[in-house]
């Protein structure tokens, strides 16, 4: 069964996939049926409307899922999407640990992403919170060392964020101080905190 819809990168990723093989499949159908581009973007099946990321599928250890890019926007009237970690802002997953959940869910599934779609023909945006307190501690380095706060500047926005929310997460400013003296280097090397 070939949709003109499927792309072979996606065909070679699944092909190659050993955990969720299944639950991937079928999910791709559910999903090419709702007539959304298919892609492969950051290594996983990526599902686009008019060049815009509706949802994706991933597969972790315990679980596969579906993420919605958009999924805070989504009225989620069967209470079943998931904030991955209090840190994501937008997206929202659906998880499942086997295809009979998928097969049961699937015209729910259907439900969510048309309206994720909708959400993008409307132009929603999501208001991204902007937690870019600089800790005092920082602050202080890059009064002193002025390299450092370059350096620091030249980071995307995402890696800066990564930064500010570890140190920031020390309840005291000499553990605070103490992370940022041990990631100076990184920040300096233009490495986020995960590099």
């Amino acid at each position: 069964m070939t949709n003109s819809r499927m792309n072979p990168k996606v065909d070679e990723y699944l092909s190659k996939s050993k955990k969720w093989r299944e639950e991937f499949e079928k999910l791709r159908m559910i999903i090419l049926d709702c007539q959304l581009t298919e892609e492969l973007k950051w290594g996983v099946p990526c599902y686009t409307f008019q060049k815009k990321n509706i949802v994706l599928i991933h597969g972790f250890k315990e679980y596969c899922a579906l993420l919605f890019f958009k999924g805070v926007l989504l009225h989620d009237a069967h209470g079943i999407l998931i904030q991955q970690t209090e840190n994501v802002q937008a997206g929202r997953q659906i998880r499942f640990t086997d295809v009979q959940e998928i097969v049961a869910m699937e015209t729910t599934l259907k439900a969510y992403i048309y309206e994720a779609i909708e959400v993008e023909k409307a132009g929603l945006e999501v208001n991204f919170k902007k937690n870019t307190e600089i800790p005092e501690e920082l602050q202080n380095k890059f009064d002193e060392i002025p390299t450092l706060k370059t350096a620091f500047e030249a980071l995307t926005p995402g890696r800066q964020r990564a930064y500010i929310l570890y140190f920031s997460k020390a309840k005291q400013s000499k553990t605070r101080e103490s992370r940022v003296e041990k990631y100076m280097q990184q920040i300096l090397n233009g490495k986020g905190l995960n590099d």
